[in-house]
């Protein structure tokens, strides 16, 4: 994508500031809070020129602006720093699966559990044998993406939908980034398309693969999410030679 370095700046502001309101997002607030060194004019005629790129998208009933799907992936590929988790988010995230690491049910529970707490949003824990634990449904409640009953009534059932997650997790090609992104918009699901999951791969035991999810909102805390997801697959494989 060729992008200017004040394009980028302005996409990158216009993500982070979606990320964190869910609200549209208007070129005086980048002007206020991102200190580009750039009028609000100017930003509004990027924002102009990004939207035609197929990056960002008016709403009808608001004047701001919002990222798209692709927008988020080029985010989450080249724009994004992740936010690593401190010593004391290890050692709680540890601490909260560690007793359970011989019994594997019982770690998908726990870990399920761990995960929803520390990204706030509905995680779920899948194998490729069909068995699935999730935890946090209610954390999307809080989301004004799920205030829409057809949205969360969508994302609900797919928890019950042992073939889709299957299909979703382990028959479907991915890169070699050890965290995979799936948009909504990408699936062609109905009502899928304010949906955003973050998905890594994990060691199961016994020849068995194991897939670790957030689900949520599209503009998902990648920053955090992804390094979180990271750190409890990288507990689940270090147990994985007690099963």
């Amino acid at each position: 994508m060729n992008l200017t370095n004040r394009q980028t700046q302005i996409l990158k502001a216009a993500i982070e500031e979606y990320i964190s309101t869910a609200e549209p997002v208007s070129s005086e607030q980048i002007e206020k809070k991102y200190n580009l060194g750039v009028s609000p004019a100017t930003i509004r005629n990027e924002m102009a020129y990004l939207t035609t790129e197929g990056l960002l998208r008016q709403p009808h009933t608001s004047a701001g602006r919002i990222p798209t799907s692709m927008a988020l992936r080029y985010y989450v590929d080249n724009l994004m720093q992740e936010k690593q988790m401190s010593v004391a988010e290890e050692v709680s995230a540890k601490e909260k699966v560690w007793d359970s690491r011989f019994d594997f049910d019982r770690l998908m529970r726990h870990t399920s559990l761990a995960l929803s707490q520390h990204t706030k949003n509905l995680s779920l824990a899948a194998t490729d044998e069909g068995d699935i634990y999730f935890a946090g449904v209610s954390h999307i409640l809080d989301m004004p993406e799920f205030f829409d009953i057809d949205v969360t009534r969508t994302v609900l059932s797919l928890l019950d939908q042992q073939n889709r997650l299957s299909e979703l997790f382990f028959q479907k090609n991915y890169s070699q980034d050890p965290v995979h992104i799936i948009f909504g918009a990408d699936l062609g699901w109905p009502y899928f398309e304010p949906v955003g999951m973050a998905f890594v791969h994990f060691n199961a035991g016994h020849d068995r693969r194991g897939s670790l999810a957030v689900v949520g909102p599209c503009r998902l805390d990648f920053p955090r999410v992804i390094p979180t997801l990271k750190y409890f697959s990288g507990l689940i494989n270090e147990f994985n030679s007690n099963w």
